[in-house]
């Protein structure tokens, strides 16, 4: 268990050790990264989430809408249960194609299907809308080196 425990905070001080080196390396001072536009996709997976989520709960209050490990539940999911099935099945449903221990039935196939596609849609955005803002700042360079002539 303490090992577990150490190489937990050992992951969080290197994550964190990485993110600082970004941040205050001159590398990162000449790119085209920014701030407001990864806080955009950060904001849109929570809310994405979050309503899918939302939606998944819904649905299990309802029917029997995700089986965990291909069996149906014995008895009746408490709602904080149910509440965790579903966050926890949204998250991997965006940020993975799922590692398959729950598995959605009926209108739930349809719906985390549509999860994923935004789940992978969304980074080739990010990209996009990058490649954008560096196309914007080398026209203004032109145009400023022009009007400097």
């Amino acid at each position: 268990m303490a090992v577990a425990i150490v190489a937990v905070i050992m992951m969080f001080i290197l994550i964190m050790a990485s993110i600082y080196s970004f941040v205050t390396s001159k590398i990162y001072q000449s790119s085209y990264f920014s701030y407001q536009i990864f806080a955009s996709l950060l904001l849109v997976y929570i809310v994405v989430l979050i309503g899918f989520g939302s939606i998944y709960f819904w649905l299990s209050l309802h029917d029997v809408l995700l089986i965990e490990f291909s069996k149906q539940p014995e008895g009746e999911l408490n709602r904080i249960e149910a509440f965790a099935h579903a966050f926890y099945f949204s998250g991997v449903t965006l940020m993975t194609v799922g590692y398959g221990d729950i598995t959605p039935i009926g209108w739930g196939r349809m719906i985390a299907l549509i999860e994923a596609l935004i789940g992978y849609i969304l980074p080739a955005a990010f990209i996009f809308k990058l490649g954008q803002q560096k196309a914007y700042v080398q026209s203004n360079k032109k145009v400023a080196n022009s009007q400097d002539e």
